[in-house]
């Protein structure tokens, strides 16, 4: 059996935590630069936002209901989901993230010797009682099950948000009620052609040859198949397998044209993205820089540019990752356009004890470069201080915006919670 944890609207159940003023009023937090709704509380849905609706288009209408709104405040919500995933993964060794509030949990071990409605509740009450966040567990014979149970148990409140999918006509039963395109890896494409061939609900896909299914679409769809016939086709994955690459990007707050402050926002990500290699304990040799203009405003001229520089020695030396990156920079940039988002992409990754030298060029690399990037990372890591490369500037005109961003409470000793 596995179960699938799902926290409940959680960017907005997160800032509820703090704010017990907020219990049972509307929440919803925006986008980069405050751009769109991405989180709703219960209450926010119940007043008809939907996912991905401009914030300027409902909100004169949001506020004048009492609604409240927040920016995305994501080092709040990562925090949180690790407390709640550390007690998940004490319950159950075998936990597969899948998402910063999805977790499926590998209970076979567990069948024979815990009472799953027992083990379903008790989880969920912890969550709720040690974090503060609301979740629904859906527990079936396969992920696919497991991930349409979740949604039964978040959909219907009578079932207090608990679904334990076992008896095989209760399965079907609910497989029947189930579109194609709400399956769990089956998208809108895929639903057109099924649909084409009378498929139309889950139980009628279930019921199909997966081989012949596989043959004719794909070995996805033949998985799919199989595990909504209770066969478990998805494993658990090894959560401390290293990333294989590294991402960081942001859109600016404003539309920007100078390359100086260009170079100062690619500086930066290039700094953030060398300590999250650190703290994965790997080295890249190849580093990605991009460019692009606002691809919704139709009144400027549209570039997206981009570039990469593999390195001779794989490196985590933020030194060195700079100042490729804003060589890649040099070569991408081009006058008379106004940019709105850059990224920097690490990839080509190796261990620290184990990548190739080259015969012929000298290690960048040294025992002084890691001394350095210890320090810094202890510094800025413990607060002790912070330090910065002079390059990423000290200005952060380019920064998005998040005027309505809550604190850190979680993360930050100064902005703790006081109560009065």
């Amino acid at each position: 059996m596995y179960a699938l944890v799902d926290c409940n609207s959680f960017y907005a159940s997160c800032e509820k935590i703090f704010r017990p003023d907020l219990k049972n009023k509307p929440v919803i937090v925006l986008s980069n630069n405050d751009g769109c709704v991405i989180a709703r509380s219960p209450e926010a849905k119940k007043m008809g936002l939907t996912m991905g609706q401009p914030w300027y288009q409902v909100r004169e209408n949001y506020i004048g209901k009492g609604g409240v709104v927040f920016s995305s405040n994501y080092e709040l919500y990562a925090d949180i989901s690790n407390r709640v995933m550390n007690l998940l993964a004490a319950s159950c060794p075998e936990i597969d993230i899948y998402s910063i509030d999805e977790a499926f949990l590998n209970l076979q071990t567990y069948e024979k010797n815990i009472d799953l409605i027992r083990f379903a509740f008790e989880s969920k009450e912890k969550i709720k009682k040690w974090v503060g966040i609301p979740v629904s567990i859906g527990i079936a014979p396969t992920k696919t099950l497991a991930k349409l149970a979740n949604k039964i148990a978040k959909d219907d409140d009578r079932f207090d948000g608990v679904v334990i999918l076992q008896d095989k006509k209760i399965i079907q039963h609910f497989l029947k009620m189930v579109e194609i395109e709400k399956i769990w890896g089956i998208g809108k494409r895929l639903a057109k052609r099924l649909n084409a061939m009378g498929i139309k609900n889950a139980l009628q896909l279930s019921q199909t040859e997966p081989r012949l299914m596989g043959d004719n679409f794909s070995v996805v769809l033949e998985r799919t198949i199989r595990e909504l016939k209770g066969q478990p086709c998805l494993g658990t994955n090894n959560i401390l397998e290293p990333k294989k690459q590294i991402m960081v990007s942001r859109s600016f707050g404003k539309s920007i044209d100078s390359k100086k402050i260009i170079n100062e926002a690619i500086s930066f990500h290039a700094g953030r993205a060398a300590e999250k290699l650190r703290f994965e304990d790997q080295k890249c040799s190849l580093i990605t820089v991009f460019i692009r203009s606002n691809p919704f405003n139709r009144n400027i001229k549209q570039i997206y540019s981009s570039n990469f520089i593999e390195l001779i020695h794989p490196t985590d030396d933020s030194r060195v990752i700079i100042k490729s990156a804003n060589q890649i920079l040099d070569k991408i940039y081009r006058r008379g356009y106004k940019y709105s988002k850059a990224g920097v992409l690490l990839s080509s990754f190796s261990g620290k004890l184990g990548y190739q030298m080259n015969l012929f060029e000298k290690s960048c690399d040294s025992k002084k470069s890691e001394r350095l990037m210890n320090v810094v990372d202890f510094l800025n890591l413990t607060e002790k201080g912070k330090l910065y490369f002079g390059n990423q500037g000290y200005r952060n005109t380019w920064k998005m915006k998040r005027d309505m961003k809550s604190k850190r409470y979680t993360t930050k000793i100064d902005e703790i919670p006081i109560a009065k």
